[in-house]
């Protein structure tokens, strides 16, 4: 391809926003809102599923062992739970520990003389595994799977914990997918009727371009740049704007409500927009390409 064509193409794209300036400004106007939107919301959700996944972590199965199981066995059975595709990590805790544990807990201060009265482990049999998941939705199949294993008498779980964050992250994932389609659609249907503005406007020149032999690609290319560059100025604009908002609000959390920063954890902004960054421009672009191709093919005749 000749220089000459590339400067033509990149002219006209150009020169075909100006032209169409009202619309073209409302097709950026709006991607920018999708977009806005669609970031802001998917800060939201990251954050969210991040909270949720610290409190996922905090949920644990708890195996308590048979009498009289000797501590090379209960060294088996913690191995065989670790080799779990379901299970982040184990904690043993012997008994020793679990009665050093109930004592700071239960025992502090004036009742430290009752504890002093036990001249033996009163929880010599409650040695255990605390057991964290990687997704709290594997739950049930991996207790199925310890109450099985010799030597385990107990094992002990919160279903209710984890059907409810279970089911938090099933409506995250139905919420996500029908905002985001929407936001989408609704920049599609905009960038379309932006590209098909612009063709009824130069059917005329088309018409003589074709005359003259200008192929289908150098009369088509002008309207799919077009279509792209709205797409990526629409989406860059948010995307600017939303960093610097989502680095001052976390901040400002932080600063100013000590006591949410104490027990939930946000993301950084870099950790978000790392992410957020090259798919707010892919989609700009993704959109303003594919309503480009889908307004020729459906009002360009050439």
């Amino acid at each position: 391809m000749r220089i000459s064509t590339i400067a033509y193409i990149l002219k006209q794209g150009f020169k075909n926003i100006w032209r169409n300036l009202r619309f073209s400004l409302a097709s950026i106007a709006t991607m920018s809102a999708c977009i806005f939107l669609f970031g802001l919301f998917l800060s939201l959700l990251m954050n969210f599923r991040y909270i949720v996944h610290s409190a996922e972590e905090g949920v644990a199965v708890i195996v308590y062992f048979e009498d009289g199981t000797k501590q090379e066995q209960i060294d088996q059975i913690g191995a065989l739970i670790e080799k779990r595709p379901e299970v982040s990590k184990t904690e043993y805790i012997s008994a020793d520990e679990a009665w050093d544990e109930f004592k700071g807990v239960y025992l502090e201060g004036e009742d430290e003389e009752i504890a002093e009265g036990f001249k033996e482990n009163p929880l010599a049999s409650s040695a255990r595994y605390n057991v964290y998941l990687k997704n709290v939705e594997d739950q049930a199949d991996l207790v199925k799977y310890i109450e099985g294993l010799d030597g385990v008498r107990k094992v002990e779980h919160s279903k209710q914990a984890a059907d409810t964050l279970s089911t938090f992250n099933k409506l995250i994932a139905y919420v996500s997918v029908a905002i985001i389609l929407i936001l989408l659609a609704v920049a599609f249907f905009l960038i379309s009727n932006t590209i098909t503005m612009g063709i009824s406007i130069r059917q005329e020149e088309i018409g003589i371009m074709k005359l003259i032999g200008a192929t289908d690609f150098f009369v088509r290319s002008p309207f799919v740049l077009e279509g792209i560059l709205l797409g990526a100025i629409g989406a860059a604009l948010p995307l600017g704007v939303l960093y610097v908002m989502y680095d001052k609000a976390i901040g400002y959390i932080i600063s100013k409500f000590s006591v949410i920063g104490n027990f939930l954890q946000f993301l950084d902004v870099w950790t978000v927009f790392q992410f957020l960054i090259p798919v707010g421009i892919g989609l700009g672009v993704g959109i303003g390409l594919f309503g480009s191709i889908f307004s020729i093919r459906k009002h360009l005749r050439v």
